[in-house]
């Protein structure tokens, strides 16, 4: 078997799709610039929380991204790919090289990140700043549309957090907003790096996460040390196998492993319900009462809503509860629940206003997601779409968009385009009549990164957007 010369995973000429390659002479003889634009078309969510540019940025475009060895790469990898009668156009790389020393001549400008823009908005701008160099813009559309899922990820965490935040203003504290929807996540992501990227995502809302990835992510490229936080818990083999018969000696071991701070111990191994008012409410009472710290009991299966309602009635009468100044139920501060099984949005809302309904407050709970988190999301979720809307030939500029007559929905904006606020919201305007106002900020250009963000400073605009 031939071994083959491993490829440069991160070869800045191979991340765009193949046709690609063919575009640079389909554009009018005599183009100069092409300038194209990211938005979200509608979807899920009113707003969209922009997210993850910087990290596809300091990843794959910042630097010297060009050289000759992979141009010989590509050279060898692409002939291959097209079969006969494609030609490699080695001279157009090489320009890159020879005349920028490897760093890409385009300019994007885009919103602060963490920022919550209106659906149809411009978020992204991207052109060339060499006028040799038009077939790059939309090279690099395949790179930069991938911020699609951290912007997702984002938005559909921020949508939990409102949820929560609304419950927790109604029937308790909202100061504990922050560790209420934990990243139950990694094992459901698709490769590592998509665990980090929409992990990171994720806290830019909360800070609670079992998705070590996230945490490195955002220290690499948010300058965050450390975002996320996580508890000692078990897992269903750590409690079965003791033996059904020895659930109780399982639960203990817990307790005097950890006999201090916040623990999580899964407990429908075998009867959730036993567990409540029993292992946990009975025989280990005393020694959880005697805790300095709060045990989180952990159901895993059943219908949410029915579970949760009864697990608090079970352990309301074993460790009591006291009523706070909103008029609902809270338990003893030495016992809680976290809900782990079948969380989105929907059962996030569907069990507050349950508990709610039947007087408990939201204090009592604490949320974990997995698949649907991190993992049930595509690019159609928001409906993302990058579009030229300006191109320069011969020095002429000149509007373009698209229209078809088969689907108004994907009519996309012409002209060169700006973003600006006004007190209903930010709306897209032409760039020439935004003036100072434009909230499209340079990022990058010719090879450099000339905005920088920490995740601290996108939560805060997050948190007050």
């Amino acid at each position: 078997m031939k071994i083959y010369n491993a490829i440069d995973p991160k070869n800045i000429i191979l991340l765009s799709d193949s046709y690609k390659c063919s575009h640079a002479h389909q554009y009018p003889k005599g183009t100069e610039v092409v300038y194209s634009y990211f938005e979200s078309r509608g979807g899920d969510f009113p707003e969209v929380t922009f997210f993850g540019l910087q990290y596809f940025i300091q990843e794959y475009l910042e630097g010297i991204v060009v050289s000759p060895k992979r141009i010989e790469e590509a050279a060898d990898i692409l002939p291959a790919h097209f079969g006969p009668g494609f030609e490699f156009p080695r001279e157009r790389w090489e320009y890159i090289y020879n005349e920028h020393g490897g760093r890409l001549p385009v300019k994007i400008k885009a919103v602060r990140e963490g920022t919550a823009v209106g659906t149809h908005n411009v978020m992204l701008t991207i052109e060339n700043t060499d006028p040799k160099c038009w077939w790059l813009t939309n090279y690099l559309e395949t790179l930069l549309v991938q911020v699609w899922y951290p912007s997702t990820v984002a938005s559909n965490s921020k949508a939990c957090r409102d949820i929560i935040q609304h419950y927790l203003e109604k029937t308790g504290d909202p100061a504990g907003i922050d560790f209420k929807l934990h990243d139950f996540g990694y094992r459901g992501s698709t490769s590592p790096e998509s665990a980090g990227i929409g992990g990171c995502s994720h806290l830019v809302s909360f800070m609670g996460t079992d998705t070590l990835a996230a945490t490195i992510l955002a220290r690499n490229h948010y300058s965050c040390n450390m975002a996320g936080f996580s508890i000692p818990a078990s897992e269903h083999s750590t409690i079965t196998s003791w033996g059904r018969e020895n659930e109780v000696d399982a639960f203990k071991n817990m307790l005097e492993l950890y006999p201090t701070g916040l623990v999580a111990c899964v407990s429908d191994s075998f009867d959730i319900y036993k567990a409540c008012s029993d292992l946990w409410g009975k025989e280990l009472r005393e020694q959880i009462l005697n805790r300095d710290g709060t045990l989180v009991v952990r159901p895993d299966s059943g219908d949410p809503v029915t579970v949760l309602l009864k697990c608090l009635e079970l352990l309301g009468k074993a460790f009591g509860y006291t009523t706070n100044v909103k008029g609902y139920k809270v338990l003893d501060p030495h016992v809680r629940i976290i809900q782990g099984d079948g969380i989105d949005r929907k059962a996030i809302e569907d069990i507050l206003k349950a508990i709610t309904d039947e007087g408990w407050s939201a204090d009592n709970l604490a949320f974990g997601s997995g698949g649907s988190l991190l993992q049930r999301h595509h690019r159609d979720t928001c409906r993302f779409a990058f579009k030229c809307s300006w191109v320069q030939v011969n020095g002429e500029g000149r509007d373009v968009y698209k229209d078809p007559i088969t689907s108004k929905g994907k009519k996309s904006k012409p002209g060169r385009l700006s973003l600006v606020k006004t007190d209903d919201g930010y709306i897209t305007v032409p760039e020439t009549e935004a003036g100072d106002n434009d909230c499209l900020e340079e990022v990058f250009k010719n090879g450099y990164l000339k905005r920088s963000q920490t995740l601290d400073e996108i939560r805060e605009i997050s948190h007050g957007s």
